[in-house]
C-alpha cells in the first residue's frame, strides 16, 4: 500500500509543479509521475538537512519543500526529456519540412 501511496502522491506533485511551470512539457504522464517521487524525495532530504522533516502536527514546511523539489526536477527534467527525444520546442518546424 506504501508504494501505491508514493506513486499518487508523486503524480499528484508532479501535476502541481507542471501546472506552476510556465509553458508546455512535452513528458508522458508517467514520467511526470516519475518527476514527482523524485522531487518529493529531493524535498525531504532539505527538509531532513535543516532540521524541519519531523515535526507535530501537518508538516507544511516539508510539503513546500517537496513541490518547491518536484517544481525543479520537472523544470530540469522536461527539458532533458526533449533534448533526448528531440523535440527542443521545433514541432511546428519540424513538421513543415
Amino acid at each position: 500500500m506504501n508504494w501505491l501511496w508514493v506513486i499518487v502522491v508523486g503524480l499528484v506533485l508532479g501535476l502541481i509543479a507542471r501546472a506552476i511551470i510556465p509553458g508546455k512539457q512535452h513528458i508522458p504522464l508517467w514520467l511526470t509521475a516519475v518527476f514527482g517521487i523524485l522531487g518529493s524525495i529531493l524535498g525531504n532530504a532539505v527538509a531532513g538537512w535543516i532540521g524541519v522533516r519531523h515535526t507535530s502536527g501537518i508538516d507544511w514546511t516539508r510539503h513546500v519543500l517537496q513541490l518547491i523539489g518536484a517544481i525543479i526536477v520537472v523544470a530540469v527534467g522536461a527539458k532533458l526529456w526533449s533534448a533526448i527525444r528531440g523535440d527542443r520546442g521545433n514541432r511546428g518546424a519540424r513538421e513543415r519540412i
